[in-house]
């Protein structure tokens, strides 16, 4: 079975919560962790868990990351916005297989509690 984004539709709020292995001040939502398994997508998550410690996305309580790709389809995006489309912080990603189609986007939420928590939009 392929994996595709639509997957993730009936994913809203979450019981659960999946301990990052590296960044222990990071947990994410089971509909990331769909994601992470069904896309191979684990590295995303990584990606923003680790750049928590960069000083500018550290300072936002809020965050939307966005990983876009190009209308060609070759070239990858991924930023951090503080949530009033201001980009605190953006990487240029050489490749990736993420099942998003040319021109579009994916985006996931970190909200600051306890602990920043990766969430879906629909898991708010």
């Amino acid at each position: 079975m392929t994996f595709k984004l639509s997957d993730l539709t009936g994913f809203t709020g979450s019981s659960e919560f999946y301990q990052h292995s590296l960044v222990r001040g990071v947990v994410y939502t089971e509909g990331v962790q769909a994601l992470a398994e069904g896309a191979g997508a684990y590295w995303l998550i990584d990606k923003i868990a680790t750049n928590q410690f960069t000083l500018a996305v550290a300072g936002e309580e809020f965050q939307v990351w966005i990983l876009a790709r190009s209308t060609s389809g070759d070239t990858w995006i991924l930023q951090c916005e503080d949530g009033n489309d201001n980009v605190v912080y953006r990487e240029s990603i050489e490749y990736s297989d993420f099942p998003i189609e040319p021109g579009k986007n994916f985006k996931l939420w970190c909200v600051r509690g306890e602990q920043m928590t990766i969430m879906l939009p629909s898991e708010y």
